[in-house]
């Protein structure tokens, strides 16, 4: 009878809640432009997919989790408007099981880790990618787990999970760590977490069934407000410099590009 007990709390051990924060964001080529006084970014015309990071590596991960796992389950989480719906729906035919979305429009990176902090406490691991590639900010996971009070990883490469501790590889300047850590946690992946799947037309036939709730966002006063964006400034153009001249590619180099 105690051997049969002991099986079954490892069996409980092992089965794991898997929250992962997706995005949406524009498309790799897409062409960056400002209207409104260069405070908002103009969509016109925008092609938008969900964000490389948090699809190809936290969710990707996620789901081969709960296949390695069983009676794991994979939940989305995205902060948006309806029109992030056709994004969410592809994590689902990836092979999430569910999917939460919470209906508010987020000025910031705390607005959108607040409003998911409310829907990830109990879950053992929450994923985040490790940035989303139109800010390049890196900031929801940290503040989520903060917000949590829960331990943060970040750009991990790989992780292995055995009962409820987590082995995860990430890598840091010259080399690469390895920590262990227990549940629950939150992590945020980065490449070389796993490699991207397509959803294939079962993928997507399921996904129309499964679970896509939309809840009000929690009400907060936004602490950060865009003042202004602006491009980058445009590359000049080349200047070849003969091999031979080396004080002319000095002078360059200190006086227009100041790198020395």
């Amino acid at each position: 009878m105690a051997q049969i007990s002991q099986q079954r709390t490892e069996k409980l051990l092992e089965i794991m809640k898997l929250l992962v924060c997706v995005s949406k964001t524009p498309e790799t080529t897409t062409k960056v432009s400002f209207m409104d006084g260069d405070t908002k970014f103009n969509t016109s015309g925008v092609q938008y997919i969900m964000n490389p990071y948090d699809e190809w590596y936290a969710l990707v991960r996620a789901v081969e989790l709960k296949e390695q796992i069983q009676g794991s389950k994979v939940t989305l989480v995205n902060v948006g408007p309806d029109s992030n719906d056709s994004v969410i729906r592809k994590g689902l035919a990836i092979g999430a099981d569910q999917a939460l979305r919470i209906n508010t429009d987020p000025g910031s990176a705390y607005n959108v880790a607040a409003q998911i902090a409310q829907y990830a406490k109990g879950m053992d691991i929450v994923f985040t990618g490790k940035e989303t590639i139109e800010y390049n900010g890196s900031e929801v996971g940290a503040i989520l787990a903060e917000l949590l009070d829960l331990p943060y990883i970040s750009y991990a490469t790989d992780i292995q999970v055995e009962g409820n501790v987590a082995t995860i590889t990430r890598e840091i300047e010259g080399g690469k760590e390895v920590l262990q850590v227990q549940t629950p946690f939150v992590l945020s992946a980065a490449k070389g977490m796993a490699e991207q799947r397509i959803p294939n037309m079962r993928g997507i036939m399921m996904a129309k069934k499964k679970p896509l709730i939309a809840r009000d966002a929690k009400p907060m006063t936004d602490p950060v407000s865009v003042v202004k964006y602006e491009l980058p400034a445009e590359k000049g153009d080349v200047k070849l410099i003969d091999p031979e001249n080396m004080e002319e590619l000095v002078r360059l180099l200190h006086e227009e590009a100041k790198v020395i």
